[in-house]
């Protein structure tokens, strides 16, 4: 049962540590502090689904309905593309944001009366752009999800098929990729919480943009031509 217990995380890391849209996705709005726990909860409960049809064999059903897997591929590269270009745009011409650190920051001009023991706690890194709301924050992270085939590819047909090989204990071995997926994104949230440390001038915020740019463009090129 152990054995195929951590077949499963391992299978589930190995896959889910390459740097796909949910991680580039997960780490900007992380750095924001943007939602990035619901966020992170959303990518957890989305795995958990695509691995509970894998392990149930919905990847054999999805084989025979070939142009529901198209559609959800162009969908994809519509997105990823969009999202890239958006990335790009902001890399070209940055925006105001702020990140607001939990431990206090010595301010560069603290007001008279600050100067009894106040510290700051804001640092602007460019100018303040408007909050994103919750609602199109997880929209975004749903779709990025859902619209990606790789996400399928790696969940429903790969870790399915992978678990078919251990008879009676592929739903163990799901239930390790499921926490493998648990502590990757958990580590994400942390991760980006460190991240937005450095993140604390114009410059950086560009370099962000520009990898976050690149990267989704690749994913859907490479969508495109699957």
């Amino acid at each position: 049962m152990l054995t195929a217990l951590f077949a499963g995380l391992g299978l589930c890391l190995s896959l889910i540590i390459a740097p796909g849209a949910q991680n580039v996705f997960l780490l900007r709005m992380g750095v924001q502090r943007r939602h990035v726990v619901a966020l992170a909860v959303t990518c957890l409960v989305s795995d958990a689904i695509l691995i509970t049809a894998g392990v149930a064999g919905f990847g054999v059903v999805v084989q025979h309905i070939p142009w529901l897997f198209e559609l959800v591929r162009w969908g994809g590269v519509v997105f990823l593309a969009a999202y890239g270009l958006m990335a790009a745009w902001r890399a070209l011409r940055p925006q105001e944001q702020s990140i607001v650190l939990d431990e206090p920051t010595a301010p560069a001009a603290a007001p008279a009366s600050d100067l009894g023991g106040g510290t700051a706690t804001l640092v602007r890194v460019a100018q303040t752009a408007p909050s994103r709301t919750l609602a199109p924050a997880i929209l975004s992270c749903l779709a990025i999800t859902w619209l990606n085939p790789h996400a399928y590819l790696d969940t429903v047909f790969l870790v399915g098929s992978v678990s078919a090989g251990y008879g009676d204990l592929r739903w163990v071995f799901g239930a390790g990729a499921v926490a493998g997926s648990a502590i990757w994104f958990s580590l994400m949230t942390v991760a980006a919480r460190f991240a937005a440390r450095w993140l604390r001038s114009p410059r950086a915020w560009r370099i962000l943009d520009a990898f976050i740019a690149v990267a989704m463009l690749l994913l859907a090129a490479g969508l495109a031509v699957a």
